[in-house]
């Protein structure tokens, strides 16, 4: 028999329309269609109407990117961590994470391992596809097309690091230099005056900003301050303090403050290596309060950050831009840090 002739509406109907279709209506070319969908380059908003416009007349909508221009947003989060493998981190991301789903928003999330090219291409390939916005937690120096990203057209929020020369955009962050200040004024308290600072080699401003806190009670006490640095890792423990042996034996170091707890429970091991008493010897604070340092042996006397409470507020900060379209506003909001005192110090051995 033959083939039943096809009526027009079901040829139209079974006709795909293209990008070009979408171009030639909205009187642009198609690469411009495609440059509004994806977001890799800049149009304006009048173009950006017409395509819109074409769309919806066209009923073009085969993608989730094109739904997401005629609605305006994707509602889609990035958030960039260095390593979720690292407790802070992840208790970062579940609390950005229990906020963005609450308000009906999926969380993309991109992990650097601290390594500068890596971050510079996550952000780049963000900053020009659809996301509504970045949450970004600093693990490496940027570059400068990681900046530009970071400058672009979306919302930013940093959250745990501030970035050096980024001044115009909000972060979120513990106060770190109370946190330096209390671990001074603990130790001091103890009778310590000499002390080993294991500062942070990815974190230049939260490191500093630590190391300032501790010195502006130390000093003024006459106390001593030796510095090394590590990459916050256990692995860095202890080689952190590998090369200042004599210095422990001599008893002219009692103290050691490391900048995270991971590197201060590196410094018991790198001591107890050495052959050193924790604290009978040398009193090890951290930073963090993660939770191997509840459990560490002995138990490990650390700063205690709100993990939690850093990434809902940056959640909520950037959603309530994104939902009232009012601006970020640049500064830097710090969240209290408590110190909790276990049995890694001690007195100093008289």
């Amino acid at each position: 028999m033959p083939a039943a002739a096809s009526r027009p509406d079901d040829e139209e109907a079974a006709r795909m329309v293209s990008i070009s279709d979408v171009a030639r209506h909205a009187g642009v070319s198609p690469t411009t269609v495609s440059h509004t969908l994806s977001g890799k380059r800049k149009v304006s908003e009048t173009v950006r109407e017409k395509v819109r416009r074409a769309m919806v007349e066209l009923d073009y909508v085969p993608t989730r990117a094109a739904q997401s221009l005629a609605l305006g947003k994707t509602s889609v989060l990035a958030v960039v961590v260095p390593d979720i493998a690292i407790e802070y981190f992840a208790e970062l991301a579940k609390g950005i994470e229990s906020v963005a789903m609450e308000r009906g928003y999926n969380m993309l999330l991109a992990t650097t391992g601290f390594d500068s090219g890596r971050e510079s291409r996550y952000l780049e390939m963000i900053a020009s596809r659809a996301v509504d916005g970045i949450i970004y937690a600093s693990g490496a120096v940027l570059g400068a097309k990681a900046r530009a990203a970071l400058n672009g057209h979306l919302p930013v929020i940093l959250v745990d690091e501030e970035i050096e020369g980024i001044v115009d955009l909000p972060a979120i962050v513990s106060d770190n230099e109370a946190g330096g200040r209390i671990v001074a004024e603990h130790l001091l308290s103890l009778g310590h005056r000499s002390v080993l600072e294991i500062q942070g080699a990815h974190a230049p401003v939260t490191s500093v900003r630590r190391s300032t806190g501790f010195a502006s009670a130390w000093e003024p006490a006459g106390g001593r301050v030796f510095t090394t640095s590590g990459d916050y890792s256990v692995e860095s423990g202890p080689p952190a303090v590998d090369g200042f042996a004599d210095a422990f034996a001599a008893g002219e170091i009692t103290a050691v403050f490391a900048h995270n707890d991971l590197m201060a429970l590196g410094a018991i091991e790198g001591l107890r290596a050495q052959g050193f008493g924790v604290p009978r010897d040398v009193s090890v604070v951290g930073f963090d309060d993660v939770s191997i340092s509840r459990h560490s042996s002995p138990p490990l006397t650390t700063v205690r950050q709100d993990t939690h409470e850093l990434g809902t507020l940056a959640a909520r900060t950037l959603l309530h831009a994104l939902e009232t379209g009012e601006q970020l506003v640049p500064g830097r909001i710090a969240i209290p840090v408590e110190l909790i005192v276990r049995a890694s110090t001690g007195e100093v051995r008289r």
